[in-house]
């Protein structure tokens, strides 16, 4: 039997992010991944997690593993995707590294996929976002900081975990005309700045502490806000703004749908796919494809652009008389 936790270890800790340059939040999630497999495998097998072996893995029991966390834990067949390629990937690793495991891990392969549905991406109305941008206390030194993170999170349309890992170094000095970005992928982009924008981010670095931490947002124990931290935070200031935009309270806004809001109200001012996809820092047009199924703007000028066919006015005529005389008969009775 060949040992799970040194190629598990070595997997996590030197592959993913030295051979393969994955970026943090790739190694979290695959580390949680296998974290509930294991824990499930040493239940169902009655076994310290730390004594399971490779060969106890198999394709039967991902697959049950992958039925659990759908019906028990109530995930859906997105997330269960994502803890699957974590299994593809580590598997794929073990080819060179355990010869005697390649049958199984062709096996692991073979799980397909689940397909999803694809969803109309939700995304706020102008008054929405204001009344959101508007929420936080401008008298308070954690309303500011909210003010400024909810501002350049919609000015450029930012991934949660790009807004959080942002830097001062980030920032274009003194101007703040412009803020330097590093994407998923590894990618990189440049985007400016409103004045607005502008203006908020210096009424926050202003009151920010500095005590050596060089993230551009603090949380209030002084450490960098953390994704989390940032969601309940926008939970918060979306609650107030329900006040002055009640259809908010019908929404679950989450720190994703300011990207989306910007995405969309981005392609509304441009009409330009292409440079949305510049915007958010897509790898492929094909990913920012899904905004042309949501913004009305262009459905209404395709209309407008084409003729519609016209109608001939029917004439009700040509029905035999025994149909008529039982209708009759049907409306008499």
């Amino acid at each position: 039997m060949t040992a799970l936790a040194p190629h598990l270890s070595s997997f996590l800790l030197e592959y993913l992010p030295r051979d393969r340059g994955a970026s943090r939040h790739t190694t979290d999630s695959y580390a949680y991944s296998f974290q509930l497999l294991v824990c499930y495998a040493a239940q169902r097998l009655k076994v310290k997690p730390s004594e399971l072996a490779l060969e106890q893995l198999g394709a039967e029991l991902i697959l049950d593993f992958l039925n659990h966390i759908e019906t028990d834990r109530a995930n859906k067949a997105r997330t269960r995707n994502a803890r699957l390629a974590a299994f593809k990937s580590f598997f794929r690793y073990l080819e060179y590294r355990a010869p005697a495991c390649l049958s199984q891990s062709m096996q692991v392969h073979a799980i397909p996929s689940k397909r999803v549905v694809q969803p109309l991406v939700a995304y706020l109305s102008r008054d929405e976002l204001q009344a959101v941008l508007d929420a936080p206390d401008g008298h308070s030194a954690s309303g500011l900081r909210d003010r400024a993170m909810l501002h350049l999170a919609y000015a450029a349309g930012l991934r949660v975990s790009e807004l959080t890992s942002l830097r001062l170094d980030d920032l274009a000095q003194p101007g703040l005309d412009t803020v330097h970005i590093l994407g998923k992928g590894r990618r990189q982009r440049v985007l400016p700045l409103w004045k607005e924008t502008r203006a908020v981010l210096r009424d926050w670095l202003h009151i920010r502490p500095n005590d050596g931490v060089d993230a551009l947002f603090l949380n209030q124990r002084g450490e960098p806000m953390t994704r989390h931290g940032f969601a309940s935070r926008l939970a918060a200031h979306v609650e107030g703004a329900a006040r002055k935009a009640p259809s908010l309270a019908r929404k679950r806004v989450s720190p994703h749908v300011l990207r989306h809001t910007c995405a969309i109200h981005t392609l509304e001012a441009t009409g330009d796919i292409r440079r949305v996809a510049l915007w958010l820092g897509h790898s492929s047009i094909q990913s920012t494809e899904i905004y042309l199924r949501v913004d009305p703007v262009h459905k209404l000028e395709i209309l407008d652009a084409g003729s519609a066919p016209s109608i001939r006015k029917g004439i009700f005529t040509g029905v035999s008389d025994r149909l008529l005389a039982m209708l009759a008969d049907v409306r008499s009775s």
